[in-house]
């Protein structure tokens, strides 16, 4: 049975609804059509009943059903999902409606109601669609549950763009018929404090304190759009002084340096190729953007042994029914580096994730990944890295005591695989690595790390899992204090490893014990702070030295 529900909103948001109506309809005329808006949450102004999350069928420009009961697709032309957003405006049976639905709650929230234009997600006047940023329901999707977004699940496409570059109320933001684009930023200040030496790691590492001090730990900038074709593609421009990612390309941080350009074009279904200057589909830790990992900077495994970017093509896509996603790339770094193709070294790579467990609302979930890595080593090798602190010294090297800084190798394979268990605002995860080279001479060694940390997001978020690509996203913020709430805090740890003696290359074995915790204002704006123990052994002694961190993150979307 339907159960037809009638709701009148307050005058006063009714007339600041008819005001902003009327600021806002850009789009010209349209005839009225069957309109089916599922999943709307209901609310009423005198909070004297509970939210209702309700369908609502506009038929011939008029309303004509307010239930709480299924609506067949059958029943409209354009069918679409409004994900629990918020309705305000007038809902009359049998009139022409007007409403605004809103992603987030006007009660809580007042600069919803302020800056309409920016927090509307779908809009009709006198029964016409005049904003539309909501996905279409078609008829091979589920209608038995609403779709979970917002904080809870992030379903992006297959290339994972942290950025709502169809979000035509942004400032940064253009957009023509043919190519449309918006300007992002990111600012990241650091601050390193030295706490503890031994007297063995001084002499091997000199004095740390001499590191003590601030430094802009990133500045990038670049422009990330689409070129509209019917299946758009996807250009993506980065440039910085500084960067995210060890492995920068330039020893002059005053320089500009373009680190990211790539062209991503659909290809196949629920695929992209990716052309240009990217990330290796590698590793979990390694894809996944460094500033949204659980630590300021990445495992020193991760920094050793696999690289920042590289110029290739990657062919990436994924079964989102079946939980995979695979990614497959060929490198060559002969652009970048001003080489002859035939002299640089070529690397064949390839990553495949499976969540084999998972809830129906993603709340709980495990994931499962295995990458590989092989190199024609023309140019050699070399691996090493500081203790996970940017301002360091380097502890660990494969060059220590050798006559150069690249060794020879016939060829380089490195084996990664990944583990992940993740469940509410908590979130266990582990990688392993190990390189083998080949090289007779050197006792063909094998170099291995790993490392194992815990998420724990106290304000209860969950971190969010894009299941297209298998990675982890950033954590949520579901309430900004300036919407009067806490941010986002959550606590951190992890323990990793790294070891490069093996044969006749003794590049010593690091251990590092760090802890973090972090608050995320809001989405764009975060303060952290990150201590480490580190013990490190070369030539069978072990010395030790620990160090706090503290960051600020700014940032333009």
């Amino acid at each position: 049975m339907r159960n037809s529900l009638q709701l009148f909103i307050g005058l006063l948001l009714t007339l600041h609804s008819s005001l902003a109506f009327a600021q806002q309809v850009i789009y010209q005329d349209a005839e009225s059509e069957n309109i089916l808006v599922r999943n709307v949450t209901l609310i009423d102004p005198s909070q004297e009943s509970e939210d209702r999350v309700v369908n609502i069928l506009i038929r011939e420009g008029k309303l004509d059903v307010v239930t709480e009961d299924k609506i067949s697709r059958d029943e409209a032309e354009q069918v679409v999902n409004a994900n629990k957003g918020f309705i305000v405006g007038k809902l009359e049976l049998g009139e022409p409606p007007s409403f605004m639905i809103f992603r987030e709650d006007p009660r809580e929230n007042f600069e919803v109601m302020l800056d309409t234009k920016s927090y509307t997600s779908f809009a009709v006047s006198k029964g016409v669609i005049v904003r539309n940023r909501l996905l279409e329901v078609f008829d091979d999707e589920p209608e038995d549950e609403p779709v979970k977004t917002g904080w809870l699940a992030y379903t992006p496409p297959p290339l994972a763009i942290p950025l709502d570059y169809a979000d035509t109320s942004k400032w940064n933001r253009w957009e023509t018929k043919a190519v449309s684009g918006i300007f992002v930023a990111g600012l990241v200040l650091d601050r390193m404090n030295w706490m503890h030496q031994d007297a063995l790691n001084e002499s091997r590492h000199g004095d740390l304190n001499d590191y003590d001090g601030g430094e802009i730990r990133a500045l990038r900038f670049g422009i990330v759009g689409t070129l509209n074709f019917e299946r758009p593609w996807v250009y993506t421009i980065f440039g910085a002084t500084n960067a995210f990612d060890k492995g920068f390309d330039t020893e002059d941080t005053d320089n500009i340096a373009w680190f990211d350009w790539r062209l991503d074009i659909p290809f196949l279904k629920n695929s992209v190729m990716s052309i240009g200057k990217q990330k290796e589909p590698i590793s979990g830790e390694r894809v996944q953007s460094m500033l949204f990992n659980q630590m300021h900077e990445r495992s020193a495994v991760a920094d050793a042994m696999m690289p920042s970017r590289n110029v290739g093509i990657v062919w990436n896509g994924a079964d989102p029914e079946r939980h995979t996603s695979w990614g497959i790339g060929v490198f060559n770094n002969w652009f970048d580096e001003d080489q002859d193709f035939s002299e640089s070294s070529t690397q064949y790579v390839g990553r495949l994730t499976w969540a084999p467990l998972h809830t129906e609302d993603d709340s709980s979930l495990v994931h499962l990944g295995a990458g590989y890595r092989y190199s024609n080593a023309k140019e050699g090798f070399r691996y090493f890295t500081e203790p996970e602190f940017n301002q360091s010294p380097v502890f660990v090297d494969t060059s220590f005591g050798q006559d150069s800084v690249l060794l020879p190798a016939d060829d380089l394979q490195t084996w990664n695989v990944e583990l992940s268990w993740r469940r509410g605002p908590i979130w266990l995860a582990s990688e392993y690595t190990k390189t083998y080279v080949d090289n007779p001479a050197l006792g063909d060694p094998e170099f291995d790390g790993y490392w194992v940390g815990m998420s724990w997001i106290l304000t209860g978020e969950m971190r969010t899992y894009n299941k297209k690509s298998g990675v982890f996203g950033p954590v949520p913020v579901s309430r900004s204090v300036y919407q009067r709430g806490k941010g986002a805090w959550e606590l951190t740890a992890r323990w990793s490893n790294l070891d490069l003696t093996d044969g006749a290359i003794d590049g010593g074995e690091m251990d590092i014990a760090s802890l973090g915790l972090n608050w995320w204002l809001t989405p764009y704006f975060g303060l952290s702070l990150n201590y480490r123990y580190i013990w490190t052994t070369r030539n069978g002694v072990e010395d030790s030295s620990s160090g706090l961190n503290s960051r600020l993150v700014l940032l333009l979307e």
